[in-house]
């Protein structure tokens, strides 16, 4: 089980027994891990990971956390098929999910409904993939081992949407980390149940991991936008090739800059706001210059658009009927995509510095109207 651990953290021996108990049980477990924030979730769920794929080919990793997603860029909710252990704990690494939905936001507070209906599509949509049911519904045979990485937000409607999460999936295995401070933490035993015991679901409870003995890397608590603008950049990096000369933030700013954009036909999308309402006089001018989700709009009925990726809207020529559009994306998935989604998160202010000068994302000839 060596290679399960990562040489740079310390992972206790609480974790591991944990692990264990959990990769070994006698079907494939459906895990969920919550706590607070900063409590080690990410690195215990990626070590759980690991040791999983020592018994499991592949494992399916469902990240409900948008302010800080594991293989995604910020603001999505995804479900990603991982194959391969992780031997660095410490370092992110984006990943292509299997399915994933663009939230538009780094935290659920603003509609909470919405964003319980994307975790609910989400794990319905592992459960019809990978998951054999008689009757369409519960019990159920478990195919794929099933990690759900919660976010640490778990105090008022944060707890209310953790509690309606819990009671959806209900998972076979509910891994509760626990840090010093008392009041921060989850109530003790199965919270989400209402005083009822219910004999199918594990409880296992665990400490944080003790400070002095992580990784000193670990200890710095960074700033969670600097986190989130680090993982945007990181994904906007895909536009080039691994071999391109491109290792400090100020090449990449001139390199997006000087990017060659797809041209895209405004009358072969929609445009949709999350979260806000703009006037269409303004639409336009509201979507110039930021960051969209790109997705595909199902003609089905109720049928939520899956999402493909992020865009950075270039430009807009209305004259021509086009919009400029920068994207890792590969063009022949860009095709399928006819709904841009625009939310809350924006382009990291040191990639529009350019020269010393704003960057031509913002220059006045940007949007042509007449």
């Amino acid at each position: 089980m060596g290679s399960s651990r990562s040489p740079d953290v310390y992972i206790p021996e609480q974790w591991l027994e944990a692990a264990e108990s959990i990769a070994y049980s006698s079907t494939p477990p459906i895990a969920l891990i919550c706590g607070a924030k900063n409590c080690g979730k990410t690195t215990f769920s990626r070590y759980l990971l690991n040791v999983l794929l020592h018994k499991y080919s592949k494992v399916a990793y469902l990240d409900t956390d948008v302010g800080q997603p594991e293989f995604t860029p910020p603001a999505f909710l995804s479900l990603t098929i991982i194959h391969k252990v992780t031997p660095d704990l410490t370092v992110p690494c984006l990943k292509t999910p299997e399915r994933c939905i663009f939230f538009g936001d780094v935290s659920s507070k603003r509609d909470p409904s919405t964003y319980l209906s994307y975790v609910h599509a989400m794990y319905d949509y592992y459960r019809k993939k990978y998951c054999i049911s008689d009757k369409g519904e519960y019990p159920h045979k478990i195919e794929l081992p099933l990690l759900v990485n919660t976010p640490g937000w778990v105090k008022g409607s944060g707890y209310d949407v953790l509690v309606n999460m819990l009671k959806y999936i209900c998972p076979t295995h509910v891994v509760k980390i626990n840090i010093s401070s008392e009041k921060k933490n989850l109530p003790a035993g199965e919270f989400w149940l209402d005083g009822e015991h219910d004999e199918t679901i594990n409880l296992i409870e665990i400490n944080s991991a003790h400070q002095e003995l992580l990784n000193r890397s670990l200890l710095v608590k960074k700033d969670a936008h600097l986190l989130r603008d680090l993982r945007i950049m990181a994904y906007f990096r895909q536009c080039f090739s691994s071999d391109s000369n491109i290792s400090t933030i100020k090449e990449l700013a001139h390199a997006l800059a000087s990017h060659c954009p797809y041209e895209v036909p405004i009358a072969s999308i929609k445009i949709r706001h999350l979260h806000c309402e703009v006037p269409s006089s303004e639409m336009f001018y509201s979507l110039n210059a930021t960051i969209v989700g790109l997705a595909v709009d199902s003609d089905v009925h109720e049928s939520l658009p899956w999402s493909l990726g992020l865009g950075i809207v270039r430009g807009i020529d209305t004259v021509k009927g086009v919009l400029y559009l920068i994207t890792p994306v590969p063009h022949s998935s860009l095709e399928k995509v006819n709904l841009l989604l625009q939310g809350y998160i924006q382009i990291p202010t040191c990639l529009l510095q350019v020269q010393g000068c704003i960057s031509p994302y913002m220059t006045a000839n940007t949007l042509t109207t007449k």
